[in-house]
């Protein structure tokens, strides 16, 4: 599947490439593992000469550098931007001593959409997410100027990132209920080494029809194939900022790599195939510092993984779910069906139903 085979984004009719391209790391910024306006610009442009029309970014990303580098470039091609879904965040505070220009307070969130489309060079936006969860602002107040926004023709559909699914739900029954614009996708960590969105927000997601667009599906690179059990741990301007894989990490890790070796492509394109074939809509973020980090995310578009792989995937990655996750498993059939078979859902007879009683 190449990049210009495109996908619906959620309920709506904006179409997408199946894989996003981050630009978290364009530019250059004090602490940040970020690249040079040159290398950003040879990413940018290669993904969008295979098809990809998907690109994320972020108001304080290498301190608005990424939104600047991304305007500049767009501003140079006359046309280009047309055709791509840009797609930005608010949330974060770029301006100290201003209280109102961070959070998701109507205010705020006006402020920062103005700045944003100022450094990107452009009147709207595609997509744009709230980035985290303002504990300080109603979340009506929030969807009412999103929606305003929406309304307005600055803003074309909106997303949740890193939300409680509480609060997403919430907000999302909200907007339907007032026909507000309502969310269209959710970005959120995902990966073969972070599977705690499936207890709740993967859930909501496929049953409001919401896409899924993971961030850092590589998890920091740990699925990158650069990490080998009892090999020297590469270099990375990120490695004090991420740390080192785990043991429970390279089990998983070493499941990816013999994967990948056995179909001749690289860790990163397993992970990412296994990735987007999760249930409903899954759109992974690739971020890149050089073009052949890219190319080698991009691969994961000529990889099938066959029933045993994801199998295999599946369960040595398998999450610890918090309550009440544990259960709506095996544990929800037997009680609820007492060794009958309910659309096509097995289930064993729960020992005390063999004393006719359960006790609570």
């Amino acid at each position: 599947m190449p990049l210009d085979h495109y996908l619906t984004l959620g309920r709506s009719g904006l179409r997408v490439s199946p894989l996003a391209l981050g630009a978290m790391t364009f530019g250059e910024d004090p602490g940040a593992a970020g690249c040079s306006v040159e290398e950003s610009e040879k990413i940018l442009a290669a993904y969008l000469e295979q098809g990809g029309n998907f690109v994320d970014t972020a108001n304080f990303y290498t301190n608005g550098h990424s939104e600047r580098i991304l305007g500049d470039y767009f501003a140079a091609r006359p046309g280009e931007r047309d055709r791509v879904v840009l797609a930005s965040k608010f949330f974060t505070n770029m301006h100290p001593g201003n209280p109102n220009a961070g959070g998701a307070g109507r205010s705020a969130i006006r402020f920062q959409l103005h700045e944003t489309l100022r450094r990107l060079r452009t009147d709207h936006l595609d997509l744009y997410w709230l980035h985290n969860w303002d504990r300080n602002t109603p979340i009506e107040e929030t969807m009412r100027a999103l929606d305003d926004l929406v309304r307005e023709g600055a803003v074309r559909y909106i997303g949740f990132s890193n939300t409680p699914a509480w609060l997403t739900a919430q907000a999302h029954t909200l907007a339907l209920l007032r026909g507000w614009t309502p969310l269209v996708a959710l970005q959120v960590e995902y990966s073969l080494l972070a599977r705690t969105v499936e207890g709740e927000l993967a859930a909501f997601a496929r049953d409001q029809g919401l896409a899924l667009v993971p961030w850092s599906p590589l998890k920091n690179g740990f699925l990158s194939g650069k990490y080998r059990r009892d090999a020297e741990t590469p270099d990375s301007a990120r490695s004090a900022f991420v740390g080192r894989p785990t043991d429970a990490d390279h089990l998983v890790i070493d499941a990816v790599n013999a994967i990948a070796d056995d179909l001749g492509t690289t860790a990163a394109a397993v992970s990412l195939a296994w990735l987007r074939a999760r249930p409903g809509t899954v759109i992974p973020i690739v971020g890149a510092r050089r073009l052949e980090h890219l190319r080698g995310n991009l691969a994961a578009l000529d990889v099938t993984l066959t029933p045993e792989q994801m199998a295999t995937l599946d369960a040595v990655s398998a999450p610890d779910l918090n309550y009440p996750a544990p259960l709506h498993g095996p544990l929800r059939a037997m009680l609820q069906f007492a060794g009958s078979t309910v659309d096509g859902e097995a289930s064993q007879v729960y020992p005390p139903l063999l004393q006719s009683s359960i006790r609570y």
